[in-house]
Formats: structure tokens, sequence, C-alpha cells
């Protein structure tokens, strides 16, 4: 058989189309492919129908070398995906004894009477690789047609029975029948969008075949993913590295704060590093950055505490927020944010003292401070840093998100200038 060098994904039932069930098979798939050097150009969802099964299939084989099916290998009358792509594909089913044997292990152990339906299950294309099963009772099958240098592979579409059949027994396989691996890296970017990145650095992206560079966007980042294709990770590894140190020196340079990491991960790290101590004052994010911190290995050695201030009364009490700038400036003020993270850091006795405050909505903005408008601070033994964020009125839980990112990565910005 010939190198498997396109794949498609194809998930069975009607349960998916209709949204019952989310389909995250596909996802998992698709990036285990991408690992393995295999280009994925279609993926599909067809319901628990043969004629619309069949279809499908005729299409899928003409673009790709192999299709990757999941769901429909269970007992019910409506699983007829191995039947359908047996007989597309010029194969005939018989008991395979093992896989029989097998599932009359499963139900006498557990004392149930196995039914006729269920040795269906059993029922093996003539000739196929059949995959075991250890985490239920359909097994998998590896249907390989020579004539027309097309494979099946199908698997069962309960996620935790398909994925450890996937590594156990597809990976090899497909390793088996591919000369070349694709590897990745993010860079990761805060404090440009998306369409600016591209725009700087749209050159590079058309002109780079191997590695390629492609941004995508999340809430209140950028990442850019760069892969390269070769023989072994050592090599792909070199030509993606390469690719990094060539983008650290156009325009998007100052705004890459790490590779393969988040805001709170390069934070926890550098702070590690430096043996340095952090405390928050939160209020408009109600203690998501401390939460975001906490949920890092090793916060413990770097996170004092925080204060979750969303009072008046507590900011003055606590963190010595002077009442006259609460009075006349506001809470949601580059002052208070100031004397926040002052406040905390005193309190704690830390190096760092982060704070944030502002308005998420859906109310509570007015024409000089709208929703999205919050004050991220941050005060070390050096000096205090404030800077106001104008967010993009997306809804509560956005401005929360993108505002605890920003908040993050100031003071990152300030322990590594430090």
């Amino acid at each position: 058989m010939k190198n498997i060098n396109c794949a498609e994904i194809l998930c069975v039932g009607t349960e998916i189309l209709i949204g019952d069930i989310v389909n995250t098979n596909a996802a998992y798939i698709s990036q285990r492919l991408a690992s393995m050097g295999i280009n994925q150009y279609h993926q599909g969802v067809v319901g628990d129908n043969p004629e619309r099964l069949k279809g499908f299939l005729k299409g899928a084989f003409e673009r790709a070398d192999a299709v990757i099916l999941t769901g429909g290998l269970g007992p019910t009358y409506d699983d007829l995906t191995k039947e359908t792509v047996a007989e597309l594909l010029g194969f005939k089913l018989e008991l395979h004894k093992p896989s029989f044997d097998r599932l009359k292990e499963y139900f006498d152990s557990r004392k149930i009477v196995m039914t006729e339906n269920n040795v269906k299950q059993a029922y093996m294309p003539v000739g196929g690789i059949v995959l075991q099963n250890n985490c239920g009772t359909a097994p998998g099958v590896i249907i390989e047609n020579e004539e027309m240098g097309k494979t099946a592979i199908l698997l069962p579409g309960p996620p935790r029975e398909m994925k450890p059949m996937f590594e156990e027994s597809v990976v090899p396989y497909l390793l088996s029948r591919t000369d070349s691996i694709l590897v990745s890296k993010n860079i990761n970017i805060i404090g440009m969008g998306e369409s600016s990145v591209e725009n700087e650095i749209i050159d590079i992206m058309k002109n780079s075949l191997n590695p390629t560079v492609a941004p995508y966007a999340l809430d209140g980042e950028v990442r850019l993913r760069v892969t390269a294709k070769g023989k072994e990770v050592d090599e792909c590894e070199e030509i993606i590295d390469k690719m990094i140190e060539r983008l650290r020196g156009t325009a998007i340079g100052k705004y890459i704060y790490g590779i393969d990491t988040t805001p709170e991960k390069a934070l926890v790290e550098t702070l590690l590093e430096n043996n340095m101590k952090i405390s928050v004052a939160e209020s408009c994010t109600g203690g998501l950055v401390t939460g975001k911190l906490t949920s890092v290995s090793g916060a413990s050695g770097v996170l004092d505490g925080s204060v979750v201030s969303y009072a008046n009364e507590i900011k003055a009490k606590l963190l010595n927020v002077d009442e006259d700038i609460l009075n006349t400036k506001g809470a949601v003020s580059e002052e208070c944010a100031l004397q926040m993270a002052e406040g905390v850091r005193r309190l704690m006795g830390a190096d760092v003292g982060l704070s944030i405050t502002g308005i998420a909505g859906p109310t509570g903005g007015t024409p000089e401070k709208p929703v999205g408008t919050v004050f991220v601070a941050v005060s070390t033994k050096d000096g205090s840093e404030c800077e106001r964020l104008t967010i993009r009125n997306n809804g509560r839980e956005y401005i929360r998100t993108v505002s605890v990112k920003n908040a993050i990565m100031l003071a990152l910005k300030n322990v590594r200038k430090n």
C-alpha cells in the first residue's frame, strides 16, 4: 500500500448532527494527524443513514488516501458504519472468533446475557486489521483496498473508547505509512490584534512554505503557529526556531511574551526564577487573576495572597485607598488602581503588587468611562505603573478575560524589567 499523505475524518451519528453531542473526536484526531504530517482538507458529520454515508465516502475516497470514521460500530440496528464501508470497498463480513470470545468474556464476567444484536459487533471484514477495544465492546478495524489504494479506519464513537484505540493501534499504523512528521510551536503575543500581526509579517507568511506561519486570535491575545515538516523532530524544531528568531526581529517582536505558554505560566515561572513574591487586589474580576495564577503548578511559591475588594469600603479599609480619591476620581481610575496595587503589596509584604479595577458591564458605564474601561496597575519597591484599557464591549465575560490577561502581562513586563 502507498503512503498515507492525506486523510479525511468522518464522524457518524445523528446525535452529533443535531447537536445533542459535541464532536470532540474530530478535533482530537485532527491534532494527531497534524502531528504525524498527514494532511487533512475535509471532514464531515453524517447521520445514521447508509446511503448518505456511502455518498460522503465516495467523495472522500476520491480526495484522500484514507478515511477515519468514528461511530456506528455498536450493536443496535442503526449502527451500520462497518457494513456500509465493507460493502463500498468490496469486503465481506464474517464472525471474528477472537472478538466474539472477548465479547462473551465481557458479558459473562458481568453475569449479563449477551443478546444476538451484541454478536453483530464481532463480525469483521475478511482480511481487515481488527483493533482490540480495551475500554468497551465494539472493536475497531482497518480496511485496506489495495486495488483502489484506499484505506478506511473504523473506530468506536465514545471518546473514552476511541482515544485509547487511536493511540495504541492507529498511531503506529499511520506512522508506518508516512515518511514525514509535522511539529508546531505557538508564539504567544499580547498587545497587537490579529490583523495587525498579519500586516507586519504578511510577506513572511506568503513566502515561507516550510515552515508555515499562521495567526489565530484568542480572547485578548494572538498566537502564531509555526509548523515545520520533516523526517525527524530535531530537524523540524531547528527549522521552527530559526523562523521564531526571524519573527522576533520584526515589529511584532516586542509583543511576544513566550513560546507555547500562557501569561499566567510565564509570570509564575519568572517570579520563581527571580525568587519574588506577588500579591493581588481585584475588583471587577472578582478573583479571576488569582484563579489563573493558582492554576499553574508552583504558584504557592510566588503568590502570597489576594484581596477581592469589590466594595469601596474594603478598598479603603484593607488597601488604604484614599477616600478622597474614591469620592472624586472614583473606584475606576488610575489613582485608585495604583493605590490598590501598592496597598496589597504592603499588606502582604510582597515584592510585587498587582491590581485591577474596571467596568465589566453590562451596566455602570458613562460617556467618560464606558463599559470596558479597566485600569490595571503594578507596584514594586522601585515604583508603580498603571495602564488604562479600553476593551471592546463583547460582553461581561469577554471584558473580564481580556482584563485578566492584560493585568498579568503588566506584572510580567515589570518583573522582567526589574
